[in-house]
Order: C-alpha cells, then sequence, then structure tokens
C-alpha cells in the first residue's frame, strides 16, 4: 500500500467514525474505530472513552455531525465541521485525530459558536469552508 493511499483510507476511517458517533449513535459501530482508551485533549473531557459511549447510548438527542473540510498527513487527520444543537447551539469545529493501525487512539479539538454570513464583519460564512 502506498502512503497515499493509507492516508486516505485514514481520512475515509475519521469521517465514518464521526457519522458512527453523532448520526448513527451506534456503540457496537463504533467499538471497532478504538483500540484500548483514548488520549484526549479537549479539556472539558477526561481520557478514555467512558464519556462517548455514554454520549453514544444515552437516550437524549445529541448533536449530529456534518463534515466539511477533511485532510490528512499521515496518521492524522483534521475534519473541519458543523455540530447541530451542541447543548442548544450551532458549532464550527476543528476536530484534530491520531490514528494508529487505523484505530482513533488521539483527539484535539477547537470549537466556537457559528455565526451566520450576514452578522459576520467579512459577510463571509463559516461553514463550509471555501
Amino acid at each position: 500500500m502506498q502512503k497515499e493511499d493509507f492516508a486516505m483510507n485514514n481520512k475515509s476511517l475519521v469521517l465514518r467514525y464521526m457519522d458512527t458517533v453523532f448520526n448513527k449513535r451506534d456503540l457496537a459501530e463504533a467499538e471497532t474505530f478504538w483500540s484500548g482508551d483514548m488520549i484526549q485533549h479537549n479539556p472539558a473531557m477526561p481520557n478514555g472513552l467512558d464519556v462517548l459511549r455514554g454520549f453514544i447510548s444515552s437516550p437524549e438527542p445529541g448533536p449530529t455531525y456534518e463534515a466539511g473540510l477533511a485532510m490528512e498527513d499521515g496518521d492524522r487527520v483534521m475534519v473541519h465541521g458543523r455540530y447541530t444543537n451542541w447543548f442548544g447551539k450551532d458549532m464550527i469545529a476543528v476536530d484534530i485525530f491520531r490514528l494508529e493501525d487505523g484505530k482513533v487512539v488521539e483527539h484535539w479539538d477547537v470549537m466556537q459558536e457559528e455565526v451566520p454570513a450576514e452578522k459576520a464583519v467579512s459577510g463571509r460564512s463559516m461553514f463550509p469552508a471555501e
């Protein structure tokens, strides 16, 4: 397998992962993306997978996710996307993942509330990335 194929597979894997966790909320399928515990760099989330397992299994409606721009560099994948109804707000985020042997093992993110184009000083939308 060439390096480009490996990286493209990682990007595709992360896009499927985000859809599984936030849109399908399918715990059995999500488990196939993990190996051991996840290293978490979001200061509001603990290391491990308990929070994600609880979110996916919760009967409460949660945010949905729409992927936008996705980039990869070897074992790292970055996705610019929109979370709809994240605690009642629409949020734009960049999620960065590190994969190891085809499994998600580490996560970073930056997130901010979405501002409509008509309210932005630049007049440009935050999503999708253009």
